[in-house]
């Protein structure tokens, strides 16, 4: 295991396919010479991935409800002839009546998958692995540069509970298990670069295989875990005022000494929390849609909103497109639940930094759930005034003299 987690983040940093580019527009042949066919220039571009015009295909699938087709019937066809027929069923304008599968088995050809895949081998794994390469780089700069942030102020000896077994419980099984997600996710999107060529073909297998079978099961895990956090916490993570004066300083981790104010949770936390909600939930829901394949369509519907606001007219993309076949809901969710994992697990390398090696007691508030008091003083002084003042009329004491 140590080997195959080696081997996967030396590929963060060599796997550097070439970058995606906007696809050309390609010269239009002229065909007169092939009567209106497409010419090799037509099949190099597309391999290519340059915009072609291939009306002269795409129109090309015949009538054989017309008048001209009843009387000039070919066979059984009508007025279509074979290639006709391959054509309408590969821009999905065939007429495909199946008896059973659903709107699935009526789907003969796909011809979205090459794109989808051209962008899952390029600019998918390259700026995903540049993105977390690039963030441990800046991690390792940034401890070089600034140590890791200690304790200021002399050591009490008394702790403060900082967090209960169930609010650790909820913690661990939604980091854990996302952690396993990440290093599963990895092997499938980086294993044939990477983990072929290491390993060979036969182990590259068993592992696709088994990080597939966990990937799939422990997904559960973490949504559960999401959910304990969210109900525990997000009452804590509504923003205030005192967090402006977080951020004012950057919360104090760029300079010794500079302790602001904060609540139980202060604003770099609070940051995190609603990324791990929000890009957490994303990814949970088109997990979900993938575990149901076909069952859970989201993104036809999902443009059709988008069209309605305008937005994506405003930016240039124009009208998204609101007809999908089920195979192109697929691909679009292996996509955007690859692009978001990319993001969370770039934002988890930081809050696993500092809540490690970063800062001084940090782990020590997800791992016995009790802290220094002079920890959570300096970054959690509201919070701690909060805890004494509490302590103090619970137990008819007067709050301790700080």
């Amino acid at each position: 295991m140590t080997r195959i987690l080696m081997t996967l983040l030396v590929s963060l940093f060599l796997t550097v396919p070439l970058a995606a580019q906007e696809a050309a527009e390609a010269p239009q042949p002229d065909r007169s010479a092939t009567g209106g066919a497409q010419t090799l220039d037509d099949i190099l571009a597309r391999q290519r991935g340059e915009k072609i015009d291939d009306s002269f295909r795409s129109g090309a699938t015949g009538d054989p409800n017309s008048a001209a087709g009843a009387a000039n019937q070919l066979g059984t066809l009508g007025g279509a002839s074979d290639s006709e027929v391959w054509r309408a069923l590969r821009y999905g304008k065939g007429d495909v009546t199946v008896s059973t599968g659903g709107p699935v088995a009526g789907v003969l050809i796909q011809d979205g998958g090459m794109k989808w895949l051209q962008f899952r081998q390029g600019p998918l794994a390259t700026y995903g692995a540049y993105l977390l390469g690039g963030t441990i780089v800046l991690l390792a700069l940034f401890f070089l540069l600034r140590g890791r942030i200690r304790i200021d102020g002399e050591k009490t000896g008394r702790t403060v509970t900082r967090f209960q077994a169930v609010e650790r419980f909820g913690h661990w099984l939604m980091a854990g298990s996302f952690v396993v997600l990440g290093i599963t996710g990895l092997i499938t999107l980086f294993g044939r670069k990477v983990l072929i060529p290491a390993f060979g073909h036969e182990m590259f297998s068993t592992m696709a295989i088994a990080s597939k079978w966990v990937h799939n099961n422990i997904s559960w895990a973490f949504m559960i875990g999401l959910v304990m956090v969210f109900f525990m916490w997000v009452m804590h993570n509504i923003p205030n005022k005192t967090d402006l004066k977080w951020l004012a300083v950057g919360g104090g981790i760029f300079k010794k000494g500079v302790h602001p104010p904060a609540k139980k949770f202060n604003a770099g936390q609070k940051m995190i929390f609603w990324s791990v909600i929000l890009f957490g939930a994303s990814i949970s829901v088109t997990g979900l849609s993938l575990l149901f394949p076909f069952e859970l369509p989201m993104f036809a519907k999902t443009f059709a909103i988008l069209n309605q606001t305008g937005l994506p007219q405003a930016i240039g993309f124009g009208d998204l497109p609101v007809i999908l076949a089920p195979h192109e809901e697929m691909q679009l969710a292996t996509l955007w639940h690859s692009i978001m994992a990319f993001v969370l697990m770039a934002i988890i390398l930081a809050h696993i930094y500092i809540g490690s090696i970063g800062m001084e007691g940090a782990y020590d508030a997800m791992g016995s759930g009790e802290v220094e008091e002079q920890w959570a003083r300096e970054h959690h002084s509201l919070w701690l005034e909060e805890i004494r003042k509490a302590e103090g009329q619970t137990e008819g004491k007067a709050t301790p003299a700080e």
